[in-house]
């Protein structure tokens, strides 16, 4: 997978005109955008998504380097597409679900969404932490969302293997409502992990803020695919 096979649809302008239906939105930085050279389900995940918006800066920077027609102008982090989603969902009211992470974590999300978000009737579903999911462990997630039949649905189990579950499962859920893959923001928005602050966001450097907070859990994403996702630049820029 090259970055030019990817068409970013994500922009915060452009996010108003999604339609109202069933779409899959999908987000890409540098970190997935090398496990997807290696990993062809996920590449397929995010090759297929409605709306693929950039959520790093180094995919922005690395998309308008190529000089891409279709290069992203900003970052939109996965936070900024939640916000925007459940404001504008919170001013018609309705049902939003959450998917993934532990019961404490949806809890506290269950908690903060009554205060935040008073018009939206939030449901969750806590799916066992493992890393493969038996088809029980499938039908059981997939039961949960269709009964709760949401205006909204978030899915939370990490990368890849969050894309992973939605794509293979997307045609049996019978929802019509936006669905996108968030991962670190339910635990932003649950408070037990802190989101950069502002100046940090405004001056692209999230990604060092979140290396400081959780240096086991983020240098592997800096320092090993960020490397590596410069050679892919340079190999596609001169191929």
């Amino acid at each position: 997978m090259r970055l030019q096979d990817l068409i970013f649809t994500g922009s915060k302008t452009a996010m108003g005109t999604w339609p109202e239906k069933k779409f899959l939105i999908d987000t890409v930085n540098t970190h997935s955008f090398v496990i997807a050279q290696e990993d062809a389900s996920f590449a397929e995940a995010l090759l297929s998504a409605d709306a693929l918006i950039p959520d790093g800066i180094g995919i922005v920077k690395g998309a308008k380097w190529l000089h891409l027609p279709h290069a992203p102008k900003e970052k939109i982090a996965g936070a900024d597409l939640f916000a925007y989603e459940m404001e504008r969902l919170n001013t018609r009211g309705g049902t939003c679900f959450f998917l993934g992470s532990s019961q404490a974590t949806l809890d506290a999300i269950c908690a903060k969404s009554a205060t935040v978000y008073p018009n939206i009737h939030v449901k969750t579903y806590s799916p066992p932490y493992k890393k493969e999911f038996s088809e029980e462990d499938n039908q059981a997630m997939i039961q949960a969302v269709n009964q709760a039949d949401p205006d909204l649905l978030w899915i939370g189990m990490t990368a890849p293997k969050q894309e992973k579950w939605l794509h293979q499962n997307w045609n049996h859920l019978h929802i019509n409502c936006h669905a996108g893959c968030i991962g670190a923001v339910f635990d932003f928005f649950a408070g037990t992990v802190p989101r950069a602050p502002e100046w940090w966001q405004e001056h692209d450097l999230e990604w060092l803020y979140r290396l400081f907070k959780e240096p086991s859990r983020m240098w592997r994403r800096i320092f090993v695919s960020g490397p590596i996702f410069i050679v892919l630049l340079i190999k596609e820029r001169f191929s």
